[in-house]
């Protein structure tokens, strides 16, 4: 929330669960449960990264740092061992989940702030979507670019998230519209 507060709820009654997670010092403007259900990621506009166990509500190990401008998006790998982070800073980065440090080179190209991030099916990939108007597929373990920015949004992209197959990604955007795209062909 803009009130720098994360909250569990029950997704059958609404009520919230244990207590109201607090200590970034800015909104938390994304969350994401680990593949196991055991931790939550926020990241915040405080340029951090926080893990908090999920059941107990406190945080775990020390805050991720490294971003110079706000955390837009994170998502865990789908083993749970990484976390991949956007930006305001227009890079993406990828962690260690349990030890907060940053792996690999930071992947850049972008030219506007990374609103959303999102791992394939088999942790090989990542797709960002941009206030750039543009969607890139990044190689999830060398940081390189796979092929040419995927363009025809007409506003800032800042939803993606891939198919079940990893055969496909879904971007939406300021623009209004939703776009499937081929994650082969572009």
């Amino acid at each position: 929330s803009d009130d720098y507060t994360i909250r569990i709820w029950d997704a059958n009654s609404g009520e919230q669960i244990g207590k109201t997670l607090t200590g970034h010092s800015g909104y938390v403007s994304s969350v994401a449960f680990s593949p196991d259900g055991a931790h939550i990621a926020s990241g915040s506009s405080d340029n951090t990264i926080r893990i908090w166990d999920a059941n107990s509500g406190e945080q775990i190990g020390e805050t991720f740092t490294g971003h110079i401008n706000g955390v837009t998006s994170l998502a865990f790998s789908p083993d749970g061992i990484h976390i991949v982070s956007g930006s305001f800073d227009e890079t993406i980065r990828i962690w260690d989940a349990n030890s907060g440090e940053q792996i690999g080179e930071l992947f850049t190209g972008h030219s506007g702030s990374v609103d959303s991030v999102a791992f394939n099916p088999d942790g090989t990939r990542i797709a960002s979507g941009s206030s750039d108007n543009t969607i890139r597929i990044w190689d999830a373990n060398s940081g390189e670019q796979i092929g040419e920015p995927l363009t025809g949004h007409i506003n800032g992209v800042t939803s993606v998230a891939f198919s079940p197959d990893g055969t496909r990604i879904v971007s939406g955007s300021f623009d209004k519209t939703l776009r499937i795209w081929d994650t082969n062909s572009g």
